[in-house]
């Protein structure tokens, strides 16, 4: 085993989009655990759009990455010491954070993952935190009903293809937000949407218009901007609004205006925000319920893949631009299965 761990610490803070300039990599030694305290050697590194924020020295519901900290971010590893009875030397686990070769955890932080069951990596995507955001959103906020119309923003990503899924599972007609042609066609194809309007088309308020012609009753806001815009005055009354995220603006110093909210009186509109780990119960349901179907292949997934704990800043910067298509990872090590 190497005695020699690395990690990327911020360097500076970003002013609009990340650059790779503003992570240092660092050396430091493998710590050893303490009772109670893992470590291990990361294998996947998830990147995620919340990673944004904690690049800002912002109040927001979780603490900003300081200057010369390494950057937060879930991983999934194998366990290469263990001071705690409940891991052996080998185990798979989900939960370490930070983009780190190593981590040292407690042991109370970490799940066990089984082998065999999936693919690793779905443990950071499908079955991970963006499945599970999707599952709760649509339990605890969408409500969907069948009949109803839903629509996805960001339908290609690791959390709207779960939440476009699952709507479909419900009964809804479901309609699809993406960017460009070849995120559409899967949106469509792949996961079994009933239509998929490309944003970056020249009329979206006419097109989403012609995909929704009974309103909208559920809409899964993940980017703001355009896009909320657009949906806003399609949403019949007692529309729900789950606002999952707003990734469209994460890079702006300070959020633009958003829709006119008077018809939120009129139509009667529910509109909630979503963080996951409000209802970390969910985490052990999703993957109870959804393992099967990702083994039986009827919840379908993507992901892109950036090779190597140096490209974790690039993989941030393409994903903020929408450059990713599914889940965007970073393969840190060798992934034994």
């Amino acid at each position: 085993m190497t005695q020699i761990a690395h990690a990327l610490v911020l360097r500076r803070r970003p002013d609009g989009e990340p650059d790779p300039s503003d992570f240092d990599m660092v050396e430091q030694a493998i710590p050893t655990p303490a009772a109670g305290e893992v470590v291990t050697r990361t294998i996947w590194l998830s990147i995620d759009p919340y990673m944004r924020g904690r690049l800002a020295d912002r109040k927001s519901y979780a603490p900003s990455v300081q200057i010369g900290e390494v950057m937060t971010g879930e991983s999934v590893g194998e366990v290469i010491a263990s001071g705690d009875p409940a891991f052996a030397v080998g185990d798979i686990v989900s939960g370490a954070r930070g983009w780190q070769t190593h981590v040292l955890s407690k042991a109370a932080a970490l799940a066990p993952i089984p082998k065999g069951q999936a693919p690793l990596s779905a443990y950071l995507g499908v079955l991970g935190m963006p499945g599970t955001t999707a599952y709760s959103g649509m339990k605890d906020i969408g409500r969907v009903k069948p009949g109803e119309t839903v629509v996805i923003s960001a339908a290609s990503g690791a959390v709207g293809s779960v939440a476009g899924q699952l709507a479909k599972r419900a009964g809804a007609r479901v309609i699809g937000v993406a960017g460009g042609p070849d995120k559409c066609l899967w949106v469509q194809e792949t996961l079994g949407f009933d239509d998929c309007v490309d944003h970056r088309t020249m009329d979206l308020d006419a097109a989403l218009s012609d995909a929704c012609p009974q309103g909208i009753d559920v809409y899964f806001e993940n980017v703001g901007g355009v896009v909320q815009q657009a949906v806003f005055p399609l949403l019949n009354n007692f529309g729900r609004m789950v606002m999952c995220g707003m990734v469209a603006q994460y890079n702006d110093a300070s959020f633009s205006a958003g829709p006119n909210l008077g018809a939120v009186v009129g139509k009667r509109l529910t509109i909630q925000g979503l963080i996951v780990s409000d209802k970390p119960e969910r985490f052990a349901e999703w993957r109870n319920l959804a393992s099967p179907w990702v083994a039986e292949g009827s919840l379908k997934y993507r992901e892109t893949v950036l090779d190597g704990l140096e490209n974790a800043p690039k993989a941030l910067v393409l994903l903020l631009r929408g450059q990713n298509f599914g889940k965007m990872l970073v393969r840190v090590g060798a992934d034994p299965e």
